[in-house]
């Protein structure tokens, strides 16, 4: 099979200036979710979406293969599937595509044994597409016009949290789909889906400069441990 990553990382962003550079571990972001792809056993060809030439020199130099995205595909409006859908047209142009991994690099505590994992379930499940989650003990509430409501339990009859039904929450880090998902549903998910559970510090996403912060102080603890 042949299975292809594709990791989109415009040059625009409102909450970090080119967040997707910085440096975590003394490495530039974006390198991690490369080199995790790179090392993955089944993942044959890596590739960066970009609309921006420094992100796109960082990804070269991580081993990546950079594919150019269109201006129109590169604003704040612009959805990740669009840009998901015209590197994988690029790549069609030149050879068969049996699965895509879709990393987003501001999610980088994942490995390449992750991907791997994952990888085995949507194949041995049989599966269209895939997410990986963490599992949620959170008691979640909601407003509503009388009220707060709440949603994954009964309040009157508040259980203990390891009495819960098991439920999982996504984490942004991995995807995994085949082409036609995305092609006729214009989604990263669809068809039949399958879950790869993570651990729970895997869901730390960047968006902002102080989740930078702790994703800089969790990656020193982890390197340490």
């Amino acid at each position: 099979m042949n299975i292809v990553a594709i990791i989109p990382a415009r040059g625009g962003s409102k909450g970090i200036p080119h967040k997707n550079i910085k440096l975590l571990g003394g490495k530039p972001l974006i390198s991690h979710s490369i080199e995790q792809a790179k090392q993955a056993a089944y993942v044959s060809e890596v590739y960066v979406s970009t609309d921006d030439p420094i992100i796109a020199d960082s990804a070269s130099e991580a081993g990546s293969q950079v594919i150019v995205r269109p201006e129109i595909l590169s604003g704040d409006t612009a959805s990740s599937e669009s840009a998901l859908l015209h590197a994988l047209n690029e790549i069609e142009k030149n050879q068969h595509v049996d699965y895509v991994v879709f990393l987003q690099c501001t999610s980088p505590f994942r490995s390449s044994a992750d991907i791997d994992a994952a990888i085995d379930i949507i194949k041995s499940e049989d599966s269209d597409s895939l997410l990986s989650v963490v599992t949620n003990h959170r008691f979640l509430w909601r407003k509503t016009a009388n009220g707060a409501e709440s949603i994954n339990y009964d309040f009157n009859h508040r259980p203990r949290r390891q009495d819960m039904d098991i439920q999982y929450m996504e984490n942004g880090s991995i995807y995994i789909f085949k082409p036609w998902v995305l092609k006729k549903l214009g989604n990263r998910l669809g068809g039949k889906v399958s879950m790869y559970v993570m651990d729970e510090y895997s869901a730390t996403e960047i968006d902002s400069e102080y989740d930078l912060t702790l994703a800089r102080a969790m990656f020193q603890s982890l390197i340490i441990k």
